[in-house]
């Protein structure tokens, strides 16, 4: 059936209205996920032995809010209001995340040792809880506005776009911008503060976008159950593409948060030039937009599982040719980083398709629709690699002499050897078990999806 006028024109605003919203929810994330650990060992100069606990606090808060995520979908599924069950939680989320993202990176002088870590963990932990509230319920809409692949991936791509420009609006930024700021407000810790009040402030004008911006069509005639508390993990366990889905994300999510966390360290210590960690970002940046950009084009030619297989070569080429490759020039170092993002960009969006078309795959299987539950094991995934690869970062840190270095000088050969293996070899063999464990195991091709949404329909759980 061709989709009338009104509904092309649904398509067309929840495309841009939806995907808008994300960047500056992604300026958050990036900077807390990949700065927070720089911000407190080079900003506010804590000792090796506080950092020691603060490690341990990351690794135990992210798993103890990854655990808490489902029961967060559960809560989402089973929300009934005028405004639908997703826009109430993106509104709580929205509203909380930037105050406790500016608490995190505020210094309020006087805390060292014992307070400092006592305060860092309660505010460590509400920071998760706010913004878990939020990305569940943001993401978990995606499957809700299309279930047609082709559409999804046009929604995801932008989305992911969106994402992508910014975190590298961050990523880019925040070494000249925290500098001026610092000097403007007479530390770089303060300059850090400020940035962090900038991309909360930047957030929530975002959010606006997509919370007044998309509709949601009615595309489920399912009649919505409510699902108990002892059913999250049947649903996740019987689910088998989900369950399969969200190991080989981790896996890929330890690696990737791994690599771009010690991306700073590693232009400041073995680069010995921390200023060209900018020029690099910016290569990334575009790298990986370029990459979503035609994510859409080459999806219409060449087969999911085909794409997916490119681009784990292509990230498995990067992190070979980065690791060998001279601190003499950036020639190399720029080559790999083009392989290693513009592979990253395609499985990024391919993973989030896997997990919209899983939704589906439960749909069918079990009988009852849980988008959120389903999407509760993005945030999970990213926090328990955020977990597993910020303590393999501050171990290494403190292994290799590089956290009680005032300079390059400061850290051996040996020293940094270390640091490039955890790097960039370790994430590399997480990502190529990833690889493996989803080319066995998933089974939700194209044919089959359209298999699924067909049996749907016949049941008159879908609308055609």
């Amino acid at each position: 059936m061709k989709p009338s006028s009104g509904h092309g024109e649904t398509c067309k605003r929840n495309r841009f209205t939806f995907g808008l919203g994300t960047v500056g929810r992604d300026m958050v994330y990036a900077l807390f996920s990949m700065y927070l650990i720089f911000y407190m060992t080079d900003a506010l100069a804590l000792p090796a032995s506080t950092m020691m606990w603060v490690g341990w606090i990351i690794v135990g808060a992210r798993i103890f809010d990854a655990l808490n995520d489902p029961v967060m979908g559960l809560i989402v599924d089973n929300t009934r209001t005028r405004w639908g069950k997703f826009k109430p939680w993106i509104t709580v989320g929205t509203l909380a995340s930037p105050i406790f993202t500016v608490l995190l990176f505020t210094d309020f002088g006087g805390f060292d040792g014992p307070g400092y870590i006592i305060r860092f963990a309660v505010i460590y932990v509400l920071w998760g809880l706010a913004f878990t509230t939020h990305d569940i319920s943001y993401w978990s809409m995606l499957p809700a506005i299309s279930v047609n692949q082709k559409e999804r991936e046009k929604i995801g791509s932008i989305a992911r776009i969106c994402a992508s420009v910014g975190m590298f609006i961050v990523v880019v930024g925040i070494v000249p911008v925290t500098g001026m700021l610092g000097e403007r407000f007479g530390s770089l810790a303060r300059g850090y503060t400020v940035f962090a009040v900038i991309v909360s402030v930047i957030m929530a004008a975002g959010m606006c976008v997509t919370l007044f911006g998309v509709k949601e069509p009615k595309i489920i005639t399912a009649k919505p159950q409510h699902t108990p508390l002892r059913e999250i993990f049947k649903i996740i366990g019987k689910n088998d593409q989900l369950f399969y889905t969200a190991i080989a994300m981790t896996l890929f999510m330890v690696g990737y948060i791994t690599t771009t966390t010690f991306g700073i360290y590693f232009f400041e210590y073995d680069y010995g030039n921390v200023d060209m960690y900018a020029a690099f970002a910016g290569i990334l940046g575009v790298s990986q937009i370029t990459a979503l950009v035609i994510f859409p084009l080459l999806a219409k030619r060449f087969k999911r599982r085909d794409l997916f297989t490119a681009a784990f070569t292509m990230m498995s080429a990067g992190y070979v040719i980065f690791f060998f490759a001279p601190v003499t020039t950036m020639v190399f170092i720029g080559i790999s980083g083009v392989l290693l993002f513009v592979g990253q960009g395609f499985i990024q969006i391919l993973m989030l398709m896997f997990l919209a078309d899983s939704v589906d795959y439960g749909h069918w299987k079990l009988g009852k629709r849980n988008e959120s539950i389903c999407f509760s094991l993005q945030p999970l995934i990213n926090k328990m690699g955020a977990a597993i690869g910020s303590g393999v970062v501050i171990n290494v840190l403190i292994f290799s002499g590089i956290q009680d270095a005032q300079s390059a000088a400061d850290v051996t050969r040996e020293g940094l050897l270390v640091m490039r293996t955890a790097m960039l070899l370790f994430p590399m063999v997480c990502i190529a078990v990833s690889y493996i464990l989803w080319r066995v195991k998933f089974k939700i091709t194209e044919e089959f999806h359209a298999q699924i949404l067909s049996d749907l329909r016949e049941k008159g759980e879908l609308a055609d």
